[in-house]
């Protein structure tokens, strides 16, 4: 092997992309040692900082769910579709936000400051829903709530892209999309416990004390992750300088001499998002994307679909732990063998089928044990789903970074729009199965026909690009009697 060489190219057949000049003086042995370290040494200080955002992005955007099982409707005064507008109307500062958020912190390129002065942002945010006192006030706050937390979700896609390879990806994804998951399964415990122990105290009910401890450990833990996070491989300060090089070498080489984060300068604000708007195949994982996350506006509600089993209120918010928890562990298998076998399609649809399975059980029972199980692979089904539509954005929009960073927060915005309006499809005071609950089937339909038609245009397209590239070199190098045979 030459010494300009990676052995990853190589065993990939890739084009080879030279060794950067301060990696001149390693062996591919001492390079493919270093790789791993540095992978090692990201992994410890971005994935578990990143987990433990989305943990409090997750509890400070549903704590709602659980505030209305601790009284919050009754003591606000909250009439008809109120509550549901109040969690809608998040997802509406959420939608309008994500793209412009990208598009600075592509601007910036340290999302080390950028999202954890977001994340304080929304800790505040959260902790003063605690202090409203009406329903015009409860939702200027959750419309602020959903701009500012819009920002994380995307931005973090974009920041672990910016680090692993597409190989290395899909895994890492499900391991920080387990961040929301571990939330759900703990919000229901940590409410029974405010709920159970603190009503009453300072003076304040239960509900209130759920919105400001959240919100308050939410802009502690902001602080801690400043210091350990880092910013993308150019402007991280402490990487060493080989370190730095092999970061910024091993992208290159996964974009075949594509643009990436290699120099310093930051693109152009609105040149990625011009260049996703252009491409078909993002519009095709538009529905994708929206089709897996068709059902996600259940995370609100879900206390209340458990409650409709007739447990009282403690024993409703400890029975929505187990589900989470099974999606966190399905999420990263499903994830896991992804990458393994280089395969995006089976996963998302066969993830979305389990879905669609869940909701009829749960739709079509009153038996608390079968509506239960269906909870159990209802949960797992969505959100490995989504998730996994998303690593499938990534990964085709995966260079140049201006215009992926577009795609993750184009595609997750749009996804979101579904959760503004599927808040109405559970109102007040009804139980499973009501009569908008019959429609629910028809969500991870949607969405199992969506990756299906999406996944088969994507195709379609992949072999429309692979036969006008062959004709074009074949006019070039065929003589012209064989050209039309071509």
């Amino acid at each position: 092997m030459d010494e300009n060489e990676s052995c990853d190219s190589k065993s990939q057949g890739q084009v080879i992309s030279p060794k950067p000049e301060a990696l001149q003086h390693l062996s591919d042995e001492e390079i493919t040692a270093l790789e791993k370290r540095l992978r090692r040494k990201i992994d410890l200080r971005l994935l578990p900082c990143m987990i433990l955002i989305y943990i409090m992005n997750y509890l400070d955007r549903n704590a709602i769910g659980a505030a209305r099982l601790g009284g919050m409707e009754e003591d606000l005064g909250l009439k008809g579709n109120e509550f549901q507008t109040a969690v809608s109307v998040l997802f509406v500062g959420y939608v309008l936000m994500q793209v412009p958020s990208n598009m600075l912190l592509n601007k910036i390129g340290k999302p080390a400051s950028y999202l954890t002065a977001c994340m304080i942002g929304w800790g505040v945010l959260c902790a003063s829903t605690g202090a409203v006192h009406s329903f015009g006030a409860l939702t200027a706050v959750r419309f602020l709530l959903g701009f500012v937390e819009a920002a994380f979700y995307p931005g973090a896609m974009a920041t672990l892209s910016a680090w692993y390879v597409r190989k290395e990806l899909g895994v890492r994804t499900a391991i920080f999309y387990s961040g929301s998951l571990i939330s759900g399964a703990f919000s229901g415990l940590i409410a029974a416990g405010i709920i159970d122990g603190m009503n009453g105290v300072g003076g304040l009910l239960a509900w209130r004390w759920i919105f400001i401890l959240e919100g308050s450990a939410t802009v502690v833990i902001a602080f801690c992750c400043y210091w350990i996070l880092p910013d993308f491989p150019a402007t991280t300060k402490w990487l060493t300088e080989e370190e730095r090089a092999i970061a910024l070498w091993r992208m290159e080489v996964d974009a075949a001499g594509e643009e990436d984060w290699t120099a310093g300068d930051q693109q152009s604000l609105f040149h990625g998002f011009k260049l996703l708007l252009q491409d078909p195949k993002n519009w095709i994982l538009i529905v994708v994307c929206y089709g897996a996350a068709s059902a996600i506006a259940i995370n609100s509600f879900f206390p209340t679909i458990v409650k409709s089993m007739g447990k009282d209120r403690i024993t409703t918010l400890l029975l929505t732990a187990p589900p989470y928890l099974l999606a966190c562990i399905v999420c990263a298998v499903v994830a896991w063998n992804a990458d393994r076998v280089q395969e995006r399609f089976w996963h998302t649809s066969l993830s979305i089928a389990c879905a669609l399975a869940g909701f009829i059980i749960s739709a079509s029972t009153t038996g608390i044990g079968p509506r239960y199980f269906g909870a159990m692979i209802m949960l797992p089904g969505i959100y490995s789903g989504f998730n996994m539509s998303m690593v499938w954005t990534a990964n085709t929009n995966f260079r140049p970074v201006s215009k992926r960073a577009a795609a993750l927060a184009f595609n997750n915005a749009l996804a979101t729009i579904c959760s503004i309006y599927g808040s109405f499809l559970y109102p007040n005071g009804a139980e499973l199965p009501w009569p908008p609950s019959l429609s629910l089937p028809v969500l991870p339909f949607t969405s199992f026909s969506s990756v299906l038609t999406g996944s088969w245009n994507l195709g379609r397209l992949r072999r429309k690009l692979r036969d006008d590239i062959f004709l074009d070199l074949a006019s070039d190098i065929l003589p012209r009697e064989y050209q039309e045979t071509a």
